[in-house]
């Protein structure tokens, strides 16, 4: 399934017809930022105004993550809500206290609402979606610096996450002028082979279609698209904006925009649905 990021109402709206299209389901996530932007029970609202009014049994739902969220009085916001997912991102943290406080956040998830979906990170991939001069200098990609997938069996087990979300040579963000970096898909097979969850990739936005082919294939379920909403958006309106100065009725400046961003999920929901 693919994951895709919003901020405004125009993304959402972006997302929805092109799932709508093709009829499938698809995870809306709304990090800390966006969240505090939207408002988080104005987010919940409106996804379940969309699900009520074009839902389909077996085909287009959208669900509702909460992204990256750092401590567990956001993961008790979100579940309390109405989200239907959350991650908790302690990922910068070493293994133990990972565990530590990823459980904690599990539990706090679970008495709330056990029907929630709780994602834990293993493996620091940088900070936040945007376009990068450079490779973050606090990442690392080499193989032995990865989780290994005992790490993963171990995470799992002891945080009861539902779903994992390791580091395999992904980033979070895109570089300016290089493709990102292409991913460990032989460690995606080995955690995949030494869980029981599902994986989900972060940092999806920045790479190749062969890498996301190789990953799916290798054993990942969810894949998240943040930065290439953004990085449309943001250039879109620029061009809009330019070609027509004088105006300023937002319904006539944001129907290319929302154009633009269609274009990008629906390459995304062709690659990962395999359609």
């Amino acid at each position: 399934m693919g994951h895709f990021n919003i901020a405004n109402f125009d993304m959402l709206k972006a997302i929805s017809r092109v799932t709508r299209k093709y009829n499938v389901p698809v995870v809306i996530g709304t990090s800390e930022g966006e969240g505090n932007y939207l408002g988080i029970h104005r987010s919940v609202d409106m996804i379940k105004s969309y699900n009520e009014e074009f839902g389909k049994e077996g085909g287009y739902r959208l669900f509702l993550n909460a992204d990256h969220a750092h401590s567990v009085e956001k993961v008790r916001e979100a579940a309390e809500a109405g989200y239907d997912a959350v991650i908790f991102d302690a990922a910068n943290l070493g293994l133990e206290e990972n565990i530590k406080k990823t459980k904690e956040a599990v539990e706090a998830a679970k008495r709330i609402n056990n029907q929630v979906v709780v994602e834990g990170e293993l493996g620091y991939i940088g900070k936040s979606s945007k376009i990068l001069d450079k490779f973050p200098e606090d990442v690392s990609i080499e193989p032995e610096n990865l989780p290994t997938a005992e790490d993963a069996r171990k995470f799992v087990e002891e945080t009861g996450v539902d779903m994992l979300a390791p580091a395999v040579g992904n980033i979070h963000g895109m570089l300016k002028n290089a493709k990102n970096p292409d991913l460990n898909i032989e460690r995606i097979k080995e955690i995949r082979e030494a869980v029981s969850v599902p994986l989900v990739l972060h940092g999806g936005s920045g790479l190749s279609d062969n890498d996301f082919r190789k990953a799916i294939k290798a054993g990942i379920s969810l894949i998240h698209i943040s930065t290439e909403i953004r990085a449309a958006w943001r250039e879109s309106l620029e061009k809009v904006l330019e070609n027509k100065p004088d105006e300023i009725a937002p319904y006539k400046i944001v129907p290319p925009v929302i154009k633009r961003i269609e274009e990008v999920i629906e390459g995304k929901i062709k690659l990962f649905y395999n359609l």
